[in-house]
């Protein structure tokens, strides 16, 4: 995948103070889908497909969110990651372009998801002082919709929730979210579900996957760097296929997948697992 360059117009965020987490650095990447600079991000107009959500009769569930699809789109990714959950007792949606919009995040807690992969864009960018408009330095990662930027829409929510973003230089916007949009705009609770974020740099910054923990996930798998969408893929099958078919446990999941792959091999991105 060729190298961008990306860029946001941060929101203004709050730095989270790190709780009783436990964070694990693993020789190993799996890869996430574009590369970003320091204060860059990235994003896509994706074409979409329905989700109907959980139904409440105790079988497991999961959600594929699947962003890439129009930019980097991987059918027989889509078609094994659901053969695997299916064969692990899940019941299967399916999200992707379009219907990935800020209230499609907005509401992803409360569907009650078990396990939820986010195949999309993601990047580190820098918060934005609401009042001055400078940047503070604060790091944190962004996770981009298939929505277009409106300047009218969520006015109050854009002065530090939301973000304007192109995926490559003189791109369209979109919105995408940062960690105060899921501490204080998603409603619902996570449910200890798992959160795999198939992103650049999920991990490279704390600070949003602690407001994912914190929403009530009990676990958030990402990588250090930027990673290739076929790193991603592969790596996310095997995890899929130790921790969701073969009930390994998670960490363990996590580590092996991260030893068997290695770190991605263009962009060096390396497996992660943040634990509440």
């Amino acid at each position: 995948m060729a190298k961008r360059k990306n860029k946001q117009d941060a929101p203004a965020q709050t730095a989270r103070q790190p709780g009783r987490r436990s964070l694990i650095l693993l020789v190993g990447g799996i890869a996430a889908a574009s590369v970003v600079a320091a204060v860059a991000v990235v994003a896509v107009l994706l074409s979409s497909s329905g989700e109907s959500g959980p139904i409440d009769d105790g079988i497991k569930t999961a959600v594929i969110v699947d962003q890439l699809e129009l930019t980097q789109p991987n059918p027989q990714f889509i078609s094994d990651a659901r053969g695997l959950l299916a064969e692990a007792g899940y019941r299967v949606d399916y999200v992707a372009g379009e219907n990935v919009t800020v209230d499609f995040y907005r509401t992803l807690p409360g569907k009650h998801y078990d396990l939820i992969l986010l195949r999309a864009h993601a990047g580190i960018t820098t918060e934005v002082n609401a009042e001055t408009g400078e940047r503070t330095g604060q790091e944190y990662v962004s996770l981009f919709t298939g929505e277009p930027y409106d300047e009218t829409k969520y006015s109050e929510e854009q002065l530090n929730r939301l973000g304007k973003a192109t995926y490559e230089e003189g791109g369209d916007p979109l919105f995408g979210i940062g960690p105060k949009f899921v501490d204080d705009s998603m409603d619902g609770n996570f449910n200890d579900a798992v959160i795999v974020m198939m992103g650049c740099d999920g991990l490279k910054s704390q600070v949003t996957a602690e407001a994912f923990l914190g929403r009530g996930a009990s676990a958030f798998v990402s990588w250090s760097a930027p990673v290739s969408a076929p790193h991603t893929d592969e790596a996310t099958e095997k995890l899929l296929q130790r921790f969701a078919v073969d009930q390994m446990p998670l960490e363990q999941a996590v580590q092996e997948t991260a030893t068997e792959l290695g770190p991605d091999p263009t962009y060096e991105g390396e497996l992660r697992i943040l634990t509440g």
